[in-house]
């Protein structure tokens, strides 16, 4: 399982995270949600080993991960769907994929899981060979997380994926993500929706100026008054 101990981060004086404690265990999809600016992106890019943490420690599957490369994080099995999709917008899908698999030198094993992705996001197929910044906000969306499973990680970090994208989109990509959940793939899911995040979440955590302000099963924090007041509507 994923656990976060104690987790504080700075961007220069101003603190964004403040004694951040959580944990993703192998059958889970946790929602994180909370105001913007709450420090939800931050959290992800500290795990992910984008963000170097002040204090506190992260750990999956036994291993201390504080103070690893990113590279090195994603060969631990946790890969990062970063805001605003981030595909590299001048490579081809096929291009953008095999930067999924960037650690993998076996061109068979990188076709094997081009394949596999292919697979979830049939509707890239046809787009192997068209640059990413030609593609539809909604193709984009698939690409950015397709290229996240090239390395056929255990843990998906996904935030905000549905920015920007029309309701018929949104309902297709959580689909998917609901469907490799069901497959196995454990997620920690931030997402501006947090109606919909808790729906799709085993697990929910609510972040307030950088720390967690409540905890429990989904079900639970869809009911809280205070929550449905500040965040549900």
């Amino acid at each position: 399982m994923l656990i976060c101990e104690h987790l504080s981060v700075r961007y220069g004086a101003v603190p964004a995270l403040r004694d951040v404690s959580l944990t993703v265990r192998p059958d889970e999809l946790v929602a994180l949600i909370g105001p913007n600016g709450a420090g939800k992106t931050t959290a992800l890019m500290a795990i992910a080993g984008v963000l170097r943490p002040e204090r506190g420690h992260v750990s999956f599957g036994g291993r201390p991960l504080t103070g690893l490369d990113p590279a090195d994080i994603v060969a631990c099995g946790i890969a990062l769907v970063p805001q605003g999709r981030m595909i590299f917008q001048s490579l081809t899908v096929r291009e953008n994929l095999r930067m999924g698999a960037f650690r993998v030198s076996d061109p068979s094993v990188v076709r094997g899981r081009q394949e596999t992705v292919l697979d979830v996001f049939p509707a890239l197929t046809h787009r192997l060979d068209q640059f990413g910044g030609t593609l539809s906000g909604g193709e984009q969306q698939m690409l950015a997380i397709a290229r996240a499973l090239m390395s056929e990680p255990s843990l998906l970090l996904l935030d905000e994926p549905s920015t920007g994208l029309a309701p018929k989109l949104i309902e297709s990509i959580f689909t998917t993500l609901l469907d490799l959940h069901r497959r196995g793939t454990m997620m920690l899911l931030v997402e501006q929706n947090a109606r919909v995040a808790l729906s799709l979440a085993t697990r929910g955590y609510v972040l307030e100026t950088g720390a967690i302000v409540a905890e429990g099963p989904a079900p639970a924090l869809r009911t809280d008054a205070r929550l449905v007041e500040a965040y549900l509507g």
